[in-house]
């Protein structure tokens, strides 16, 4: 379904009309644990089940065992510069079923960069940590005086 206006046909005319469907997925990583063979998708809420399989089929040469969706309603919540309330789009969930001996894994794309930015945050914790035990050593027994107020 298009939701774009297209220009009137005349007769002899050129074809002018396109059709450019307003249908996207996103693949996403589920919240909860799924079965290997179940993959997440976000989608858009004119999808039905029917047009999620054939989209998969068609473009990405995907076999569905099966489709099931869902409509994940997010939170209404009051504006903080305005005051009114604000109700954020809702979206819309698709859980495909592969065939039985396929699997999909999502790729772990920053290995070594994550486990270096990793030790590199707990070494300055730790850092942080001794030095935050130094001033309590300091001071711990000038108990009436600031913390600001050491030689």
């Amino acid at each position: 379904m298009s939701t774009r206006w297209y220009p009137v046909y005349q007769k002899g005319g050129p074809q002018l009309r396109v059709f450019l469907p307003n249908f996207w997925l996103k693949l996403v990583r589920p919240t909860h644990e799924q079965p290997p063979n179940v993959v997440q998708f976000a989608c858009s809420m004119q999808m039905t089940k029917h047009d999620v399989k054939n989209y998969l089929e068609k473009i990405y040469n995907i076999k569905c065992i099966d489709v099931r969706t869902r409509i994940h309603m997010t939170k209404t919540r009051k504006d903080p510069g305005k005051g009114y309330v604000v109700k954020d789009d809702d979206i819309k969930y698709a859980y495909i079923v592969l065939p039985k001996g396929e699997s999909f894994k999502f790729p772990d794309l920053f290995k070594e960069e994550d486990k270096q930015a990793e030790s590199d945050h707990e070494k300055a914790i730790k850092e942080a940590k001794k030095g935050y035990q130094e001033f309590l050593d300091k001071n711990k027994n000038r108990p009436s005086l600031p913390g600001w107020f050491t030689v």
